[in-house]
């Protein structure tokens, strides 16, 4: 292996204790418990989730790309709820329940867009983009003292931080900055706030929200769900668990897996790796076990000539490798220079069995041909990459392929199977090994957060 990188487990990447990318020590009281498999189907406990759980977290609402101009607005939708998140005149954001105080009809039915106000649909109340009320039809035919309120748009907590926007339904949970169990400058290093959204694909699941995150929380499945992978990445992967249910797996890019017996090869998805960082791989001089090296200095060098300040704030591990980061409790997003993968596993609002695979692809554009969008974002040819328009929500019904790449794919099929399985009378509960501490690490903070409701 090259220096720095060794493929053994538990995997560490041995960088300096004062690095984001340290990595972090295993808990000595991760535990061994087996919680029952009814947490995957049961109604019971989808309504302990909307009583305990959805309300008090701090849930990814949407990316400050998508509302950069006052006015502009995006839908976010959570199971039964839906919420509007606007920009403010003044460039702040704000957040408000989708649902008129006049007759609960939804005000907004488009998913994004630009406005001067809100107008219900159902009898023309109209609300600014702050949330007041404006207008009242017909107001002289309703007692005085009934909108002596001036009913507006109910408002939630909102919260930036790195570009993304979140919010929260509860008014007693911690400031977003305590909530996130992240170090400072994780998030804000990749400067998403200028990535654009290049695709959008929010597709249908025949499985609970839960088995969705199991499934992308660890690469201990790699080789046998997904065996191409193997040329150009390690299924072991560095594991690091944070407060209040955060995570992260780093999983090396660039090098093959430490199942393959042939090290100094130089693989086709290697090949393809080092043309994407500016490398000709015809007069590469090195074997496989030194491309992650090179496409690292390479990285490093055309930060330098396309004006990539922010390349300085990564490591370079960073330039290479997936930081996987779980966002408690119901998004992943896959971190790299270039842009970031954002999945959110959306609960359905009445089937335990069924939940929405919400995912948007984000890119950095850099107007120069020889910059172009990496292939592990699997984007379709001739897509707008240059953030010019903002690409519509595609909707996939359940049943039909995303149409995601090959990998996410085959997730799909996964992903059920799986989901019938737990169902079964001879399966007793997951036996989490430590290359699963993540899926513990999420379970065990649901079910804190469930005792506590229940206790309060």
């Amino acid at each position: 292996m090259a220096e720095g990188f060794r493929a053994e487990w538990p995997m560490d990447l041995g960088a300096p204790k004062t690095s984001l990318e340290a990595k972090q020590s295993r808990p000595k009281d991760i535990g061994l418990d087996v919680p029952s498999p009814s947490r995957y189907y049961s109604r019971e406990f989808m309504e302990l989730e909307w009583k305990h759980v959805w309300p008090r977290v701090w849930l990814l609402a949407g990316v400050t790309p998508d509302i950069k101009e006052p006015g502009d607005f995006t839908l976010f939708s959570h199971g039964h709820e839906e919420f509007i998140i606007a920009r403010q005149q003044d460039g702040s954001i704000k957040a408000f329940y989708n649902v008129c105080p006049h007759r609960g009809n939804r005000v907004c039915l488009v998913e994004q867009g630009s406005v001067a106000n809100f107008s219900c649909p159902f009898h023309g109340w109209k609300f600014g983009c702050d949330g007041k009320l404006e207008t009242v039809t017909e107001e002289k035919t309703f007692d005085p003292a009934l909108l002596k309120h001036r009913p507006g748009l109910t408002e939630v907590r909102c919260g930036v931080i790195g570009g993304l926007i979140f919010i929260n339904m509860d008014g007693k949970a911690p400031p977003l900055r305590e909530w996130i169990g992240l170090p400072p400058g994780y998030i804000e290093n990749y400067e998403i706030e200028n990535m654009n959204v290049v695709r959008h694909v929010r597709s249908e699941w025949m499985a609970n929200w839960k088995t969705g995150i199991d499934a992308f929380y660890e690469t201990y499945h790699l080789p046998h769900i997904h065996p191409q992978t193997q040329g150009v990445m390690e299924d072991y992967s560095q594991i690091d668990l944070y407060p209040n249910g955060f995570s992260r797996m780093i999983v090396p890019i660039g090098v093959k897996s430490h199942r393959i017996a042939d090290r100094a090869t130089v693989d086709p998805y290697q090949k393809f790796m080092m043309m994407e960082a500016g490398i000709d791989p015809e007069t590469f001089d090195g074997s496989a076990e030194d491309v992650r090296t090179a496409i690292q200095k390479s990285k490093r060098a055309r930060g330098k000539q396309f004006g990539l300040d922010y390349y300085d704030r990564l490591t370079d591990g960073q330039l290479t490798d997936s930081w996987a980061t779980g966002y408690f409790p119901n998004v992943q997003i896959g971190m790299h220079p270039e842009g970031v993968f954002i999945m959110r596993f959306q609960p359905h609002p009445t089937d335990p069995e069924r939940f929405y695979y919400d995912n948007m692809t984000m890119f950095r554009f850099v107007d120069d041909p020889g910059y172009t969008t990496p292939g592990w974002m699997g984007l379709p040819k001739d897509i707008d990459v240059t953030g010019a328009v903002r690409p519509e929500i595609e909707h996939v019904p359940a049943g039909i392929r995303p149409n995601l790449g090959e990998v996410l794919d085959q997730d799909v099929e996964l992903v059920a199977a799986v989901q019938r399985g737990v169902r079964s009378r001879g399966f007793r509960g997951p036996l989490w090994g430590e290359q699963e501490d993540r899926l513990r690490h999420f379970h065990r903070e649901i079910d804190r957060l469930i005792a506590s409701g229940r206790k309060s």
